[in-house]
């Protein structure tokens, strides 16, 4: 056969790793070729694509991003567009697609299957909110980057006897700020899965004060007050209809600094999140996922997506995959309150 490849959405440190497995299996062990897509689903709407064999893949195990580019095409937001991409893999004498991305990217995967494209869906998201499996590859990655911030951040904050705010990706799962805030050791961590009380927050900084530490508070980009809404950088949305978030850590700091009479500051770690090296974890699970992914192209297993669930990788419907957003538990928010405060 000769398989496209596409990589859609926010890049993230491990998609090199996905491409680099599916070529490398494909082409030695099952003689198929491939054509890699430009930019996402922009790719095969406009016919932008490049060759990917094994001489392109050599030497990008390491490298974050992605090689073949991305964005956030959507093409059933443009006219046709169901009907170019048909016609440009007609063309090309594409006879199947490797989708590597995460609810938007497999959303329009899970659509085209429906409609006839051959396609097999492989999970990517630093924001580990895809259904049906227990981790993406890249959130391991960005969990590590914000960790290492939260750990310097400490230092300055006891140095200054200030208050910091620490503000992660997140738009409706708040996975990373679980993490990083359990593994940095922060005294407040806040979720987009619960509304906070700022009276509260103000309460476990004082509190924390008191104990002649300073405290570091992790919030996720789409948690909100009890009283408020998201606080949003624009009303403008993107092509999946999704806001640009971004101005809640600085909001909190102002609202804490106010409430409690001691210095706050933000830092925002936005992008740095999702840049780099990715980690020995995410390295080996985007490998398996792709070789997994390969091997349900080769048998013509259309439809699926490629997933993690418990230490094996399976294959689960692409539909099941997109269904709903995996978000934090409250018990597991449970555990983390433990610590809030002191």
């Amino acid at each position: 056969m000769r398989i496209g490849v596409l990589t859609g959405g926010g890049d993230c440190p491990g998609l090199n790793a996905v491409i680099r497995a599916v070529v490398r299996k494909g082409v030695a062990t099952y003689g198929h070729e491939f054509v890699g897509f430009r930019d996402g689903w922009k790719g095969p709407l406009e016919g932008l694509s490049k060759p990917l064999g094994i001489p392109e893949v050599r030497g990008i195990l390491p490298r974050g991003g992605t090689i073949l580019g991305s964005s956030r095409t959507n093409p059933f937001k443009i006219e046709n567009g169901v009907e170019r991409i048909k016609e440009n893999l007609a063309a090309q004498g594409v006879d199947a697609l490797v989708a590597i991305g995460g609810e938007d990217t497999l959303g329009v995967a899970t659509k085209l299957h429906e409609l006839g494209v051959n396609v097999v869906g492989v999970p990517k998201t630093i924001d580990n909110d895809l259904g049906a499996t227990d981790y993406t590859f890249g959130f391991d990655t960005a969990v590590n980057i914000a960790m290492e911030a939260i750990d310097r951040l400490h230092t300055t904050a006891e140095s200054h006897h200030r208050t910091l705010v620490v503000e992660v990706m997140g738009r409706h799962a708040g996975w990373i700020a679980l993490h990083a805030g359990l593994a940095g050791g922060a005294n407040v961590i806040l979720l987009p899965e619960r509304k906070f009380d700022v009276d509260q927050v103000a309460g476990y900084v004082e509190k924390r004060f008191q104990h002649q530490y300073a405290p570091i508070v992790v919030v996720a980009e789409g948690a909100q007050p009890l009283d408020g809404q998201m606080v949003l950088h624009n009303q403008e949305l993107d092509a999946f209809g999704h806001v640009r978030l971004g101005g809640i850590g600085q909001w909190l700091a102002e609202q804490l600094e106010a409430k409690t009479g001691k210095e706050a500051r933000t830092v925002v770690l936005g992008h740095i999140q999702r840049g780099g090296t990715p980690t020995a974890f995410d390295r080996v699970l985007a490998t398996r996922l792709g070789l997994q992914a390969i091997d349900a192209a080769h048998e013509g297993d259309w439809g699926k997506m490629v997933a993690m669930q418990s230490t094996d990788i399976v294959r689960v419907p692409l539909a099941e995959a997109t269904r709903e957003l995996k978000t934090v538990p409250i018990e597991r928010y449970d555990e983390a309150e433990v610590f809030f405060g002191s």
